[in-house]
């Protein structure tokens, strides 16, 4: 009996050391993230309060208020490099998590829920966001039903992976989830694993959330599950 307790104990003891979860629910604040691009606010779905990235105000791409000043809370003096860069992704709303400097293993989910938008309806989770504003994001996309891993960097975006026939309906709750073990990276839609990519180097950076152009998407539950 005191062996069993003793393994017992021992699990729970590495479960709190090896690993630690953050939860945004959005209730109260949209304090954790700083828009830095689009407009990124708290909405309302029901009586539930939600973040949304708001594309109907969108006008062929709008850094956030305060981008500056956000930029060097986030990156220090260096601030100047990665607004050059993100100024060449204005098309793409960007909110970056303010808590977490280097995420690198672990897990990342959000469930999402794309309310109109002509062009776009992207509701994605960006990661490996440099000091220099480059970046990777996994994104799914209603109007198109497919979900993608893009690479964002110098200034141009590529597509990494591409998965077709992915159905997400507008106007539902969707889950999706980015799971990131050194190299590797894995994409989720509703429980489904869809995308599998090892980069060249491993995942190093700030985390957040990304849409595009017209896209109105309300956010909700963002979670974080890190391993040390």
């Amino acid at each position: 009996m005191k062996r069993v307790f003793a393994v017992l104990l021992l699990g729970i003891v590495a479960l709190l050391v090896f690993s630690k979860t953050l939860t945004v629910d959005f209730e109260k604040s949209a304090n954790d993230f700083a828009s830095i691009v689009g407009y990124w606010h708290l909405d309302k779905d029901g009586k539930n309060t939600v973040y949304a990235v708001d594309g109907r105000k969108w006008a062929r791409g709008t850094l956030s208020p305060g981008v500056a000043e956000k930029a060097k809370a986030l990156y220090g003096e260096r601030y100047a490099e990665f607004l050059d860069n993100v100024q060449a992704y204005k098309y793409f709303p960007l909110t970056v998590l303010k808590g977490i400097k280097d995420f690198r293993k672990g897990e990342i989910s959000v469930q999402f829920k794309a309310i109109s938008g002509r062009i776009d309806r992207g509701a994605g989770i960006a990661f490996d966001i440099k000091k220099n504003g480059d970046y990777l994001v996994i994104r799914a996309n209603p109007l198109e039903n497919n979900i993608v891993l893009f690479r964002l960097k110098n200034g141009r975006r590529s597509v990494v992976q591409w998965i077709r026939n992915v159905k997400t309906p507008s106007k539902v709750w969707h889950t999706l989830k980015v799971v990131i073990d050194g190299k590797k990276v894995y994409g989720y839609m509703n429980g489904k694993l869809y995308i599998k990519y090892t980069n060249k180097k491993p995942i190093s950076g700030r985390i957040g959330l990304w849409s595009k152009a017209d896209s109105y998407v309300f956010f909700d539950n963002f979670k974080v599950v890190f391993d040390k």
